[in-house]
């Protein structure tokens, strides 16, 4: 898929999903809008009926003002112009509720105009529920004399109970915009990994070329037939045929080795002298130092050096680690390889002098195939495999790998392996 194809894509899902969810608050708001206000229209018709059956018991002629105030969202207050006795009061209101179907747990308080004070009535629980009730100061009314004060604490959460439809809605929505989020988030990997591929194929490509054409130009002066009077020439050029044909086959190792780790079942661990091992390596690297005018150093200190390990990866591990100190060296390239122990680990560092790595690559070094953007650092060879192996392989192994590096003063890698004893699996 193209970039402008893609970037359309995500843009259009990001809208759907802003749209989405603007939508169902939308819906959300106007639906609880709407059980607020029947809600508000039953408690008012219900407070009205107290005021009717309270002027009735009291012999009073109603006037026909309406008598109920809603002071806020969860509390009204309802005017009487005459005494209220609380058990009256108290009986009224829940057997209103009741027939109004007001399913709705309350506190009630009386204005006493004697001591000008909110006398607290009762928590009136209609749902038997275990709740304590709020224990709020009720405000008084100025305009009116005798009244009594209504407060709803739970008010809300009946209301958000009576819209069970907006929650089913709500899932549903959410399922599609998981999906939705989910499908944008493929799209994204698969342009990713098409990146990927094609940055592979260029590096195969620009890997690959520059050997084989000069294969092709060494295998040309060969088959000159004059070139059998200079013996010393047809040496030469086979050793570039050697030598360019060793660097494909190293390349094609990596690739091999790569896709070896991921597909096998089990290492093959056995007791490996490391110190000999680095040895080893180092002897069979010192030739690709030289090439860059650079030296390798060891500080093998550690008393304790027997591993337990596959050695064939724990070898390809410090060598991709000392060809990607050589890849990103500066001018006089130094690369130290040390060993310390303690009681319980032993510790491998391979240090250089090189560039270095940014802070915010730390991280990102050991995905498969990332490279470090060249910034200043021209002609850098490899797939981004080299550091992602070696991850690979400290993790198989169950080690810890840390990466200590700093722009312009080298790289750090130190690696801690868990020295065992008794045995080695």
């Amino acid at each position: 898929m193209r970039k402008p194809a893609v970037r359309l894509v995500v843009l259009l899902g990001v809208i759907s999903i802003i749209g989405v969810i603007a939508i169902q608050v939308y819906f959300f708001q106007i639906t609880f809008n709407n059980e607020e206000r029947k809600l508000n229209q039953k408690i008012q018709v219900a407070l009205w009926d107290v005021v009717e059956q309270i002027y009735e018991s009291n012999n009073i002629n109603y006037v026909g003002i309406n008598p109920v105030y809603q002071y806020s969202s969860d509390y009204f207050v309802v005017n009487v112009n005459d005494f209220i006795d609380a058990d009256v009061l108290e009986h009224y209101l829940i057997k209103t509720f009741e027939k109004q179907n007001i399913n709705l747990d309350f506190e009630y308080a009386i204005y006493d105009c004697q001591t000008d004070e909110m006398l607290y009535g009762k928590y009136i629980n209609l749902n038997e529920k275990q709740e304590e009730p709020s224990k709020i100061t009720l405000p008084k009314h100025e305009e009116f004399v005798y009244y009594f004060g209504i407060y709803f604490p739970w008010r809300k959460q009946y209301l958000l109970g009576n819209i069970d439809s907006i929650y089913y809605l709500s899932g549903m929505l959410i399922f599609v915009l998981l999906f939705l989020g989910y499908a944008l988030v493929v799209i994204l990997q698969q342009k990713r990994f098409s990146e990927i591929q094609k940055d592979v194929v260029n590096n195969l490509t620009h890997e690959f070329k520059t050997p084989l054409s000069s294969i092709v130009l060494s295998t040309d002066v060969l088959n000159d037939d004059k070139i059998v009077e200079e013996p010393l020439r047809i040496k030469k050029y086979a050793e570039i045929v050697k030598k360019q044909a060793n660097f494909i086959l190293s390349h094609i190792e990596k690739v091999l080795i790569m896709s070896e780790m991921e597909n096998v079942g089990r290492l093959d661990k056995k007791i490996v002298n490391l110190h000999e091992l680095i040895e080893k390596i180092i002897q069979e690297s010192e030739w690709r130092i030289k090439e860059v005018n650079g030296r390798l150093k060891r500080h093998l200190q550690a008393k304790i050096f027997s591993v337990c390990a596959d050695e064939f990866h724990l070898t390809n591990l410090i060598i991709n680690l000392i060809d990607n100190a050589i890849k990103y060296s500066g001018e006089n390239l130094e690369i130290n390889i040390s060993t310390e122990s303690d009681k319980k680990n032993l510790y491998l560092k391979i240090i250089d002098n090189g560039v270095g790595i940014e802070k915010k690559y730390h991280k990102k070094i050991f995905k498969k195939f990332f490279r470090i953007p060249s910034g200043n650092v021209h002609n850098v060879k490899g797939f981004g495999l080299g550091l992602s192996y070696v991850k690979s392989i400290v993790v198989r192994h169950r080690w810890k790998i840390n990466l200590i590096s700093k722009m312009n003063y080298g790289t750090e890698f130190i690696i801690r392996i868990p020295l065992k004893k008794n045995n080695c699996e």
